[in-house]
């Protein structure tokens, strides 16, 4: 699984965020995009996953049968993501987002669903309606649904918003334990969150 990026750029109205940018991101390694507030990384993320066009440069996908310049509907089966600005539906519990979300996105087939909620320390709310929880533990339940989904790549950005210390050393044993042989790329400015990461990818380089 390898996604590429030849001579890409995106803009907002006038204003370029990146311009001819090359990139192989492949299987087994993973990737930090670091950058102050507003350099571009969440973009450089959307854009990876499907969810925003570039303006100029190509972006590929070698191994899965979406191809982005054709249409996306195909992509979101192969890649998982987990980010503050989406949303999960408050008014399920985790058992049944879970649920909802398997019927669109296989999850690791050697976990049930309530193995997956007790390692993210979510038993004791796992009937209780996710608009009951608190913002930690609605993270939880965002990098439960990225990690433990069956796809090639895993996006990160700010994965431990929220997150206390217990719940960033769980990140940490995820990412450990289930991301080895994937595509994971982290969008962040703290080393708690990439501090795994083999390569990085400085915003500020690419303007």
């Amino acid at each position: 699984m390898t996604i590429s990026l030849s001579d890409a750029g995106k803009r907002f109205n006038r204003d370029w965020i990146f311009r001819h940018f090359n990139y192989q991101f492949s299987a087994g390694n993973s990737y930090a995009i670091v950058g102050p507030n507003g350099s571009g990384k969440s973009t450089l993320l959307q854009v990876i996953c499907g969810a925003v066009a570039l303006n100029e440069g190509t972006l590929g996908y070698e191994g899965l049968h979406a191809k982005p310049e054709n249409g996306t509907e195909n992509l979101f089966s192969h890649i998982s993501i987990a980010a503050p600005y989406l949303e999960v539906v408050e008014e399920m519990t985790v058992t049944e987002f879970l649920q909802f979300h398997q019927t669109f996105k296989t999850l690791l087939p050697a976990l049930s669903i309530r193995e997956i909620i007790s390692m993210v320390a979510l038993e004791t709310a796992a009937h209780k309606q996710i608009r009951y929880y608190s913002s930690g533990m609605k993270q939880r339940v965002k990098l439960a649904q990225a990690i433990f989904s069956d796809v090639p790549v895993v996006l990160l950005d700010e994965p431990c918003t929220n997150l206390d210390s217990a719940g960033i050393a769980l990140y940490q044993v995820l990412i450990e334990t289930y991301c080895k042989n994937r595509v994971v790329i982290v969008s962040s400015n703290d080393e708690a969150e990439f501090g795994f990461c083999k390569l990085r990818i400085n915003m500020m380089e690419i303007k």
